[in-house]
């Protein structure tokens, strides 16, 4: 492929335009302030109001972890949703995937829980981490069935703590719903290579949020793809972008669990850059692919 790597469908080419109009390209260059409130007008842009009678409540978690949780006007299993935005462990907050969470919840007609972890560089590896892990702990202990989703920065969060719980020998994750995530790719080859320039995302971008997260890169719940054994994690749902660097830790995390013997199901959206979520109200790709990821979820949330 030759010159900058680019799709062809009407609606996403308008999504990334109207992206870049709020989010330049070189943003990572710009203080760390700066970046959250660009990424915070861009969010607001595509915001959405919640589905009819749900009811949204803020509170938290260890007392001191702020949480969302939804619940739909009809709920339809005892399962219990955990959602952690992307942002590149930079930026993002209950709000910017505000209306994204409550459309799951409701598609799903189950609660779900969204998480404001700590971001870096303010705090580095593992205070994310930790307080995605505290949370999920929390919800285990409810006791209901635990469906972890996760987007990008927040798809790498989510592989890591469904890590550790099986390492620990913890029980009631029904499921894990991986999102263009980022799990730890080598950032010289495959899709790093290829899509290094791909509109909303490249290879700089991801080599400039691992440096600033800080995680050790020998530590696995880190780095997802680099767990030597992937066997007994629960059954996965993971969507990848063509046009985006990260792509290839979606395929290739799919493999592996498949090869593990981990049910699977692994879709990539041929048209779609990296945040297609936000464009399901402009693309006919990214509907179709958000409305596959709301039936993964629900399959998974009645185990």
């Amino acid at each position: 492929m030759t010159g900058r790597p680019m799709p062809s469908e009407a609606g996403i080419l308008a999504f990334h335009k109207r992206c870049e109009d709020f989010y330049p390209a070189d943003a990572v260059d710009a203080d760390i302030t700066q970046q959250r409130a660009w990424y915070n007008a861009l969010c607001a842009v595509f915001d959405a109001p919640a589905p009819a009678g749900m009811v949204k409540v803020d509170g938290l978690v260890a007392e001191r972890i702020p949480v969302r949780r939804y619940r739909p006007a009809k709920v339809s299993t005892e399962a219990r949703l955990f959602y952690i935005h992307g942002g590149g462990f930079v930026v993002g907050s209950l709000d910017s995937h505000d209306a994204i969470c409550a459309e799951i919840s409701e598609a799903a007609g189950a609660e779900l829980v969204s998480v404001d972890y700590r971001l870096s560089p303010e705090h580095v590896w593992p205070a994310a981490f930790d307080d995605c892990w505290a949370v999920l702990i929390d919800l285990l202990l409810e006791p209901h069935p635990v469906v972890v989703i996760g987007d990008s920065a927040g798809g790498n969060l989510a592989a890591g703590i469904v890590l550790k719980a099986r390492d620990e020998g913890l029980k009631g994750i029904v499921g894990q719903a991986l999102i263009y995530p980022g799990l730890g790719g080598d950032l010289v080859s495959g899709s790093y290579e290829e899509m290094a320039e791909a509109p909303g995302l490249s290879t700089a971008d991801v080599g400039y949020y691992r440096e600033i997260y800080k995680a050790p890169e020998d530590v696995a719940h880190a780095f997802p793809l680099r767990s030597e054994n992937l066997a007994g994690l629960p059954p996965g749902f993971i969507t990848g972008a063509f046009f985006d660097p990260l792509r290839d830790d979606a395929r290739a995390y799919a493999a592996r669990l498949a090869l593990a013997g981990v049910p699977v199901e692994f879709r990539e959206e041929k048209q779609m850059i990296h945040a297609w979520l936000r464009a399901r109200f402009m693309s006919e790709g990214a509907k179709v692919g958000f409305a596959a990821l709301c039936d993964a979820v629900r399959r998974m949330a009645r185990p």
